[in-house]
C-alpha cells in the first residue's frame, strides 16, 4: 500500500498543544488546503462546492512510531485509565491516519493550482492531507449515536480572562478564534495545579496562561520567533 499526499493544510497551529481535541470545536477555526500540481486539477473538483462540509483524510506526521499499542490514555479521562486505540481517536495508531469533518469556505482557484479554504480544523500546520470526501448528512449523521465516554466533555469548556492589554497585541480577526482554543482547555487533563504555567502557540505568538478551576487566566504573550520572519 503507497499512500501518497495530494496536499498540504496551514493552519494557525505550528505545535500540536492547543489544538482542538476534534474538528468543529471551534467553528471559526480556519485552514487553507494547498493542492500538489499532479492534483490541482479543476475537473478533479467539479462539483465540490455544491456540499456544505468535507471529510479530510490525513496523515498525522508527528505521530509515527516503529511500533504500536493496543491500548492508550485518552487525555479527556485524566491520562490514567487505558482504552483500546480503536475506541480512541489517539494519533498513535497502526496506520497513523486521521479523519476531520471540516466547513467548505471557498475553492479557489489560482495559475499557480488549487486552494480549498475550510473551517472548523483541528489540524497542525502543514498536515499532508491524502484525500477529501464529501460528507452527506444522510449517511454520516446519526442523531441517536452514543459516544461514550467523549459525550461526557462535549459542553466542556473554560472561562477565559483574557486581558486587553494582551488581546489588542493579536489581530482583530483571530482574537475571538483565539479565545475559543483556549476555551477547550488546552492541558491534559491530569494537570491540575493552578500555578503551573502553560505555553500556546497561536498565529505567530506564544500565548501564556495558568488554570485555576473553571478560569484559564493569560498572563503574558510574546511573538514567537520559531515561527514567523
Amino acid at each position: 500500500m503507497n499512500l501518497k499526499p495530494i496536499g498540504y493544510i496551514h493552519t494557525d497551529f505550528k505545535e500540536k498543544f492547543g489544538i482542538p481535541r476534534q474538528s468543529g470545536r471551534v467553528p471559526a477555526l480556519s485552514g487553507r488546503i494547498v493542492m500538489l500540481p499532479a492534483y490541482a486539477r479543476p475537473e478533479a473538483f467539479r462539483g465540490i462546492a455544491e456540499f456544505s462540509h468535507l471529510w479530510l483524510i490525513f496523515d498525522f506526521s508527528q505521530s509515527h512510531r516503529e511500533s504500536w499499542s493496543p491500548t492508550v490514555r485518552p487525555p479527556r479521562l485524566g491520562g490514567n485509565q487505558r482504552i483500546g486505540v480503536f475506541a480512541t481517536r489517539s494519533p498513535f495508531r497502526p496506520n497513523p491516519i486521521g479523519l476531520s469533518c471540516v466547513k467548505l469556505q471557498e475553492v479557489i482557484f489560482k495559475e499557480s493550482g488549487i486552494e480549498l479554504l475550510v473551517s472548523g480544523v483541528d489540524l497542525l500546520d502543514g498536515t499532508p492531507i491524502l484525500d477529501i470526501k464529501p460528507y452527506l448528512p444522510y449517511a454520516d449523521s446519526y442523531p441517536d449515536a452514543v459516544g461514550s465516554y467523549a459525550q461526557t466533555f462535549r459542553d466542556y469548556h473554560l472561562e477565559v480572562d483574557f486581558p486587553e492589554e494582551f488581546l489588542n497585541q493579536i489581530p482583530a480577526e483571530k482574537r475571538q478564534t483565539l479565545c475559543a482554543c483556549l476555551a477547550e482547555d488546552p492541558r491534559p487533563s491530569y494537570q491540575e495545579d493552578p500555578e503551573r504555567m502553560y505555553h500556546m502557540n497561536f498565529a505567530g505568538f506564544e500565548i501564556h496562561f495558568r488554570v485555576c478551576g473553571q478560569r484559564l487566566e493569560v498572563t503574558g504573550l510574546e511573538p514567537d520567533n520559531k515561527t514567523t520572519g
